[in-house]
């Protein structure tokens, strides 16, 4: 019984620390929608593209551990990407690569409510695990939306 519960003990130790070390720290929805309504300020006293060059900035107060602020037209068209800058200028209304509409549900939920959360299915980074994610977006009077998303 001492053996088992030493193999087991063992085999504990060995896995742990190899399951939290491939799990970056990740932010919370909750930092997500304030670093969306800070993109919005930004955009509504910069205006856009002074805005999308601060969130594109590495040092610019807008990217924090997975956090990165992405500008999208009420048609679909990418319009500031951080992490994908070759996104910029294409339209992506009809991605559906993870089995959701995320960027038609994002413009339905800005012209509907002019914010709020959309939810849907995202690879998870340093993985290939599919996992449920949601952004929360703030559009504008200049015809555009931001957003910034996390896991939950």
């Amino acid at each position: 019984m001492t053996r088992a519960l030493f193999a087991g003990s063992l085999a504990l130790a060995l896995l742990t620390p190899q399951v939290f070390a491939a799990t970056p720290d990740m932010a919370t929805p909750e930092e997500a929608k304030a670093l969306s309504e800070q993109a919005h300020q930004a955009v509504e006293s910069q205006g856009a593209e002074a805005a999308f060059a601060t969130f594109a900035a590495e040092d610019g107060g807008f990217r924090d551990r997975d956090l990165y602020v992405f500008c999208m037209d009420l048609e679909g068209e990418m319009l500031a990407h951080p992490l994908k800058p070759e996104l910029v200028g294409k339209n992506l209304i009809d991605f559906d690569k993870y089995g959701d509409t995320l960027f038609r549900d994002m413009i339905e939920t800005v012209k509907d409510s002019g914010e709020g959360w959309v939810d849907y299915r995202w690879p998870y980074p340093g993985s290939d695990e599919i996992r449920d994610k949601a952004t929360y977006v703030i559009g504008n009077d200049a015809g555009f939306f931001c957003g910034v998303g996390a896991y939950r």
